[in-house]
């Protein structure tokens, strides 16, 4: 028996010679002293993460597939493989599987299978690697026990890429049979179900979940080019609708595109998607996202969004969403619920990690808040969304000093996204730096000629001014533009100024809001 001295996982196959997982020379086991622990960043300290034991059932990670090709661009499509496999497996009702976030921020980093398994409260982790050559696949994948790296199963699968569906089954498959799960009738048509059977559309909807999950601008419209041409080839493939859903979604929600364009296409293409395969709880999650965001339409969304929570309950963004809602509904304990439910079926997400500091943000609780958004940074120190919402929490808490810090990174990290960069401005007014506040409103209507700006963050800078006619004058036009942001009229302590004022009270009357 060998054992690999970079990544410590032993080999069975004597005769390979070489790691399966990154090409390296084996040794004789005896010959290998453990390596240090790398351990990932945040995961000891967040009482949120270590709280859990691990499941009472099988329980399993999968992480993202080595690209062994000699084209860096194929990553796309070891990462699709991965996740492919991973959503296959969340449709085993005994089997539990750790989220997509928390397994895939093991990429790129040196951490052994039991910090992996502690980390994750999972049994087993699947691991693989890819080597693509043209139309040629090499698969290696390995289901390996959390405790103490002895393999359950290994293959290898020499294939051509229009085979690659069924290599995906019989890996799933392999891993049932490894855990000693039933798999029978329905149960097992629902593991296996194919969205395309066009190998070239699979392909291109794994380029546009690669570029979705960069969350730029450019990732996002990349991504929807992406979906596009698998639709072109596969105009039923539910799964490349939903896609360009969650791309529009993305891309309203954080105002790269204004919202009148972005949100009414997520929801067609949502619906679109829905409509091939009622059972996609994915689907009924963001005709949610774009109901109370954009449609306001409180009820059908709260129907909405449990919908899919009931169709999928493990499924960790839907809880995400719902959390979401019930902050604008100011309905505080439940939304925090909701967001330590997400933070439980997916620890090491950042955005799901970022949302229960930004819950506690709105609901005036802002030392909680402080204490959550760092844990978040700890997981990433280069997460923009974090460092923002940290700089809005010291901001309201009268931190001006640590608030400027904070989002000054913020502004950097996101290439000087101007939501973020408007709420620098707020808070140069509120400290009286009204040259400075001036300067990034000239700046923001700048950058307005050729991208969309959102009215909603220029009101909170003439807000913090004591300009309120500008203000309300600006909350007009955010009207307009059906802004997202006037969801959080009720619970954003920004608008706390304008609370007393008749104009303030009619806006939220025609927005819908609860009085």
């Amino acid at each position: 028996m060998k054992r690999c001295p970079q990544c410590n996982r032993i080999e069975t196959d004597d005769a390979l010679g070489f790691c399966r997982m990154d090409g390296t020379r084996l040794i004789a086991d005896a010959d290998v002293s453990e390596p240090a622990t790398a351990i990932l960043p945040g995961t000891r300290g967040n009482a949120e993460l270590t709280t859990g034991h691990l499941q009472a059932g099988p329980s399993i990670a999968v992480l993202p597939f080595l690209n062994m090709s000699a084209d860096l661009e194929n990553e796309y499509f070891c990462d699709g493989l991965a996740e492919e496999l991973l959503n296959a497996l969340t449709k085993i009702d005994d089997l539990k599987v750790a989220a997509r976030t928390s397994s895939f921020s093991f990429k790129g980093k040196n951490v052994n299978v039991d910090e992996i398994g502690h980390a994750l409260h999972v049994k087993t982790v699947l691991e693989g690697s890819v080597r693509k050559s043209g139309n040629r696949l090499r698969i290696t994948v390995q289901l390996v026990n959390a405790a103490d790296g002895y393999h359950l199963w290994s293959e290898r699968y020499d294939r051509e890429m229009k085979d690659v569906f069924d290599v995906q089954d019989e890996i799933t498959l392999a891993v049932v049979g490894a855990l000693k799960l039933r798999l029978l009738g329905d149960a097992r048509e629902e593991v296996l179900k194919r969205h395309t059977e066009d190998s070239a559309a699979y392909q291109a909807y794994l380029e546009g979940r690669f570029y979705w999950y960069k969350r730029s601008i450019d990732g996002l419209n990349r991504s929807i080019e992406c979906f596009n041409r698998a639709l072109k080839i596969d105009p039923s493939y539910a799964l490349a609708h939903l896609g360009l859903a969650d791309s529009y979604n993305i891309l309203g929600f954080y105002t790269m595109r204004p919202p009148k364009e972005t949100f009414p296409q997520a929801k067609a293409a949502a619906t679109k998607a829905l409509g091939i395969d009622p059972s996609l709880a994915e689907a009924q999650a963001s005709i949610a996202y774009a109901l109370f965001y954009h449609e306001w339409d409180w009820a059908a969304a709260d129907a909405t969004v449990r919908q899919a929570i009931a169709l999928k309950p493990d499924y960790a963004i839907a809880h995400q969403y719902y959390g979401n809602f019930l902050t604008l509904m100011a309905r505080f304990e439940e939304a925090l619920d909701e967001f330590r439910r997400t933070i439980k079926l997916d620890p090491l997400s950042l955005i799901g990690n970022a949302a229960l500091g930004w819950g506690y943000y709105f609901a005036r609780q802002y030392d909680q808040s402080i204490e959550q958004l760092r844990k978040a940074i700890e997981l990433d120190r280069n997460f923009d969304t974090a460092h923002f919402w940290l700089g809005s929490v010291y901001a309201e808490s009268e931190m001006f000093t640590e608030a400027i810090d904070e989002l000054e990174t913020a502004v950097g990290l996101s290439g000087n996204r101007a939501g973020i960069s408007a709420s620098l401005g707020y808070v140069y007014a509120l400290t009286g730096e009204r040259a400075k506040a001036s300067q990034i409103l000239a700046e923001l209507a700048e950058i307005s000629r050729e991208k969309y700006v959102s009215p909603y963050r220029i009101a909170n800078i003439h807000t913090a001014l004591g300009d309120n006619d500008e203000a309300f004058a600006w909350l007009e036009r955010a009207y307009d533009d059906r802004s997202h942001l006037l969801a959080f009229l009720n619970v954003d302590p920004r608008v706390d100024f304008l609370r007393g004022d008749a104009r303030f009270v009619d806006l939220v009357r025609r927005v819908g809001l609860p009085q």
